[in-house]
């Protein structure tokens, strides 16, 4: 339907060293009218080379691929200010990587055996310039990564302040992963209000998108992993 009313596909370029899951992948998508496969690359290097090339909107990323991983795949395309937006697939075994991911900039992960049709919605989301934040997994990372995360006693740092305190209670939310729905009826609200603060939050640290946000506030200590 979205072909026939002129609607321009998500354009989709699929990156992971494995050819029978990329085939897989291809089945699963191919299905819905509005997202469009329009390369494949085994590697990272021959990711970020068809990126620049085709400007895809999203890259499914998968992370461990020979001549370059996914993360420094990711950080090139970032890097390189292309209009693409970059939606990682792991597996439990790979968490760590996933952090690099997120900090070079990647908009969201996802694990590998997710249901198809989360994984559509994970790319319509992508493409539409929001962030998948899967809180199953990230609880998971940060569970994983606890020890090395800021003692909450400790002081919070400097870039906290330019928040108001109901920047930082909506940062928090963010954090563990409620839409903009869920935080406006947690903070009595209008849902309108809350996409005013996630804004003012994004500017105010610097941060590209939602996910970014999520790790911030468990690096900076003002969420801890199970808190």
């Amino acid at each position: 339907m979205d072909r026939v009313r002129g609607v321009r596909p998500v354009r989709i370029l699929l990156a992971d060293d494995q050819p029978l899951l990329r085939t897989g992948f291809r089945m699963v998508l191919s299905e819905e009218q509005d997202l469009d496969i329009v390369g494949e690359a085994g590697d990272g290097s021959e990711a970020v080379e068809l990126a620049r090339r085709l400007l895809p909107d999203v890259v499914l990323m998968d992370i461990r691929m020979p001549r370059m991983d996914g993360v420094a795949a990711t950080r090139a395309i970032v890097d390189a200010r292309l209009p693409v937006r970059v939606l990682i697939l792991t597996t439990f075994d790979l968490d760590e990587y996933v952090v690099g991911a997120l900090r070079a900039g990647a908009s969201g992960f996802l694990a590998k055996d997710v249901p198809a049709e989360d994984l559509v919605s994970a790319i319509r989301t992508v493409a539409a310039g929001e962030a998948v934040v899967a809180p199953r997994i990230l609880k998971r990372l940060l569970d994983r990564f606890a020890d090395l995360l800021p003692d909450p006693s400790s002081t919070q740092p400097k870039a906290l302040d330019v928040l108001t305190e109901r920047e930082r209670e909506v940062l928090v939310h963010i954090a563990r992963g409620l839409s903009n729905a869920e935080i406006a009826r947690a903070l009595s609200i209008s849902e309108t209000t809350i996409k005013t603060h996630v804004g003012h939050v994004l500017t105010k640290l610097c941060l590209r998108d939602r996910v970014q946000a999520v790790v911030f506030a468990y690096e900076s200590g003002l969420v801890r992993p199970g808190g």
